[in-house]
């Protein structure tokens, strides 16, 4: 096959959503203390194929805010997109699906949460910068290190 018939790799966005987003004040006492949050954010993110070409892949971001030893806020949006992706080596695939596309979302996420927590009557949160691409390779590591189950066998 020639250069001209190599199909050539496609990647394309074609939908960002909010597929759930909450908040949670689990008490009124907040407001009325001096504010000085501990902040704890956590990241996922999962993928799912929906047809040959199209995939979903959803970024998670939790933010827990504590503040004065109890728990002022809950923020949690699971950011939502759909992919094209075609003609895509198998071995490229994880990569596009684990860094790259939440790396696309997460901007979508940061003002989801940046919205929802101002709406909530708190100060504006806004959150750094992640890179996926040393998270994603973080996370193979983890993979590589992990013990494997003990394969046995009748002989």
């Amino acid at each position: 096959m020639t250069d001209e018939q190599t199909p050539q790799p496609q990647l394309a966005l074609e939908r960002i959503f909010v597929k759930d987003l909450s908040f949670e004040v689990p008490g009124a006492k907040v407001f009325t203390q001096e504010w000085a949050p501990e902040i704890e954010i956590s990241l996922g993110s999962a993928a799912e194929q929906l047809d040959p070409t199209h995939y979903q892949v959803v970024l998670t971001v939790t933010v827990n805010a504590k503040n004065q030893g109890g728990t002022a806020f809950i923020a949690e949006v699971h950011q939502g997109g759909i992919f094209l992706i075609e003609n895509v080596p198998q071995e490229q695939l994880g990569h596009l699906l684990g860094a790259y596309c939440p790396n696309i979302l997460f901007p979508f996420a940061r003002e989801a949460i940046a919205d929802i927590v101002t709406k909530g009557s708190f100060p504006q949160l806004l959150l750094a910068p992640i890179n996926f691409d040393q998270a994603y390779a973080d996370t193979l590591e983890r993979q590589q290190q992990a013990p494997q189950p003990a394969v046995t066998g009748n002989a």
